[in-house]
């Protein structure tokens, strides 16, 4: 009786089932109020400034101006001139989203270098942050950023995204 009961589905219920049934995961999340749409580039602003008195420390922020809260990546990409790579996420494990509220803004610590005198260290110019790896991202010269004529980086890490600036100074370790 049950095969029957199915079988007997308008074909309307049942095209609109096997769509919602073979939907890509990514679009379920833009109708989950818990799990928000994907932040549109062009919702953010990006900055990003050496921390008064650490210049191997950037402070970054994304700022949602979009109506309503959107989603970016847990950890922002950086990224440093012509290097390959981007700082890696502290702590690890970084894959996933963070919810950012209409008119709020999340910040996030990258230590470029441990150690400025390090032998191994490497000099660029800018340093390119985005709020998600699908974004192209906001580049900034090492002037800008208030360290000089060259940003020092060896082996960079970058915290993931936090409420507010204290937040992420202490997941860097600077104890302000």
């Amino acid at each position: 009786m049950r095969i029957r009961a199915a079988l007997a589905v308008p074909a309307a219920s049942a095209a609109a089932a096997v769509l919602l049934l073979t939907a890509p995961q990514g679009r379920a999340a833009t109708t989950d109020p818990v799990r928000p749409v994907r932040c549109a580039e062009t919702a953010l602003t990006v900055r990003a400034r050496a921390v008064p008195g650490v210049p191997a420390v950037l402070r970054v922020g994304v700022t949602n101006h979009g109506s309503r809260a959107c989603a970016v990546d847990r950890v922002p990409t950086v990224t440093f001139g012509t290097l390959d790579g981007a700082a890696l996420p502290t702590p690890e494990g970084g894959a996933g989203d963070y919810r950012l509220a209409a008119g709020r803004t999340a910040y996030a610590d990258v230590r470029t270098i441990a150690d400025p005198a390090d032998p191994e260290a490497r000099g660029v110019d800018t340093v390119t942050v985005a709020a998600s790896a699908a974004h192209r991202g906001r580049s900034f010269t090492a002037a800008r950023l208030g360290t000089g004529t060259r940003v020092l980086v060896w082996e960079p890490v970058t915290t993931w995204w936090q409420p507010t600036r204290a937040a992420a100074d202490r997941a860097i370790g600077l104890s302000r």
